[in-house]
């Protein structure tokens, strides 16, 4: 059974921020892409927690960190799976210094 998936404000915010970019940028249709990259990406780990990769984990000293990709947009998502869902911190640009943004989360 799949567990919700729960984002915080910051993962809304880098969302919101990537689809004014495409909106802007590609339009409408590349906006709309991102969503359902966005919105698979959350099934997967929803389903699959276990399967993003734990590699931001010890570089940030940050148990249980993961990280999963949206396939053909250049976005990440972090995430925690906790108990009772899977806590979504940010969705960043993989181009990003990603230890610089993360540090800007709210780890509470």
């Amino acid at each position: 059974m799949a567990k919700p998936v729960v984002p915080r404000e910051l993962a809304n915010r880098d969302v919101d921020e990537a689809v004014a970019h495409y909106l802007k940028e590609a339009g409408a249709q590349v906006a709309l892409g991102f969503v359902d990259a966005l919105e698979r990406a959350y099934r997967h780990i929803g389903r699959h927690p276990a399967s993003g990769s734990s590699r931001y984990a010890l570089e940030l000293r940050l148990p249980g960190l993961r990280s999963w990709p949206l396939g053909r947009f250049p976005y990440v998502v972090f995430y925690v799976d906790i108990h009772e869902c899977i806590d979504v911190w940010r969705v960043l640009h993989g181009a990003r210094d990603i230890p610089a943004w993360m540090k800007e989360t709210d780890r509470g």
